[in-house]
């Protein structure tokens, strides 16, 4: 049995963490499809930033192992590479709604596959969800670039990875730290590489390199932290569905932050996935929530 109170932490921490990440999209547009910075640029200083404050955070620690190992890492790099490439050409609120919708697919399609059955109710909000991603991703005069649009998808499906990975660790913060300092030689590399390959991709103004920090330093950091503390206590299936709230937080951020116009297409489709998520999520009063461990 799950007291008020841990329910009440939970709540509070899905909510911290799922504007976190929504914040990653809508700074990754500022600073990308605004030409403040280039995405290797943008993606390195994320990750290299984002590992600095997570050492200082973790360095008094003790008492508990950094379990998140090479693998993590890979699949968080793998994430924010083609997340900020794909930025150069995507509004905030459709590169969430792809994001978030392979993210989607992926935990959900593990978890199936590693032996967890979703009720009805997760089907049908989980059919609903993807039907509001197809009528982002159908052809048409406000479609996404291919080419972005399948860079997102491949961070989404990366993240989905991350995230399972992410519900075995012991300790959020430690875990979270070893998956950004592993990743960190990986992120210079990538920068070094554009520096002398792709000078455009490493171009860097003083304002993108503040929501570059941003990014690390907060949305990502702060924000992946939460979400390991989060996973170990929830299902695969409720953590892939939470999620696609975000492309709605991000989509709203655009229009009143950075001043992306809706279009008919976006909010049909976000208007489906959310109704996906409550269908999925929120349960009857008579229904017994799936059993929890304290937070």
């Amino acid at each position: 049995m799950v007291s008020p109170n841990s329910r009440l932490r939970l709540v509070v921490l899905c909510a911290l963490t799922l504007g976190c990440f929504a914040a990653n999209s809508l700074l990754a547009r500022r600073a990308l499809g605004g030409g403040l910075a280039g995405a290797a640029s943008f993606t390195a200083l994320r990750l290299l930033s984002g590992a600095a404050f997570l050492w200082v955070l973790t360095r008094r620690r003790s008492g508990r192992g950094a379990d998140a190992g090479w693998r993590s890492a890979l699949g968080l790099f793998l994430y924010a590479a083609p997340f900020s490439w794909a930025y150069l050409q995507l509004s905030a609120g459709v590169g969430a709604l792809l994001l978030f919708g392979t993210v989607q697919a992926t935990m959900i399609g593990a978890a199936i596959a590693g032996g967890e059955r979703p009720g009805a109710r997760t089907w049908a909000g989980l059919a609903l969800a993807l039907g509001g991603l197809a009528v982002l991703g159908l052809p048409g005069a406000h479609a996404p670039p291919p080419a972005a649009a399948g860079a997102m998808i491949g961070a989404g499906a990366a993240w989905g990875w991350y995230s399972l990975r992410g519900r075995r660790v012991r300790d959020g913060i430690a875990a979270t730290a070893d998956a950004f300092l592993r990743a960190a030689p990986l992120a210079g590399a990538l920068w070094i590489g554009a520096l002398l390959f792709a000078p455009e991709a490493a171009w860097l103004a003083p304002a993108g390199a503040a929501l570059a920090l941003a990014s690390g330093m907060i949305a990502s950091a702060l924000g992946y932290t939460l979400w390991n503390m989060v996973l170990p206590v929830i299902r695969s299936s409720t953590a892939a569905v939470l999620q696609l709230s975000v492309p709605a937080i991000a989509a709203a951020g655009g229009i009143v932050l950075l001043g992306e116009k809706p279009t008919a297409r976006l909010l049909l489709g976000a208007a489906t996935i959310l109704g996906g998520i409550a269908l999925a999520v929120v349960r009857r009063p008579r229904e017994a929530p799936a059993p929890q461990r304290p937070v």
